[in-house]
């Protein structure tokens, strides 16, 4: 589940620019003035809206047929590359304590490795998602 795909409405706002609601995500909107930034604030909002959710909780994307495209509006598929959203959002750490042999603990610094690092190089390696 390293990338999503959600249906947006892309409306013209009177005054300008462009606004844009999600038919899956009821609370979640967002504007801009061009087509292309709309379509970035858009990918934004739709990942903060995610992270509201568990991956279990996440609604199923409607079918196109499933959705009502008002007058003047515009159906487009968004997508959000979750992994990459995360990294970029949600840099707060966690401190973690774990137990390696000591030889393998002296090595490494004498090596002068980051411990950090390798751990998360590892990690997403081991979940399956780039860096």
């Amino acid at each position: 589940m390293n990338t999503l795909f959600y249906f947006a409405l892309f409306h013209s706002a009177p005054e300008g620019g462009f606004w844009v609601s999600f038919p899956d995500f009821p609370e979640c909107f967002t504007q801009g003035e061009s087509l292309e930034e709309t379509y970035a604030m858009a990918v934004d909002a739709l990942g903060l809206c995610v992270s509201d959710y568990t991956s279990k909780d996440l609604p199923k994307p409607s079918r196109p047929s499933d959705i009502t495209v008002p007058e003047g509006a515009t159906l487009a598929l968004v997508s959000l590359d979750l992994a990459a959203y995360r990294r970029k959002h949600n840099t707060k750490a966690v401190k973690k304590t774990l137990s390696i042999p000591e030889w393998l603990n002296e090595e490494a610094l004498s090596l002068g490795i980051n411990f950090s690092q390798v751990l998360q190089e590892a990690l997403l390696q081991k979940i399956g998602q780039k860096q």
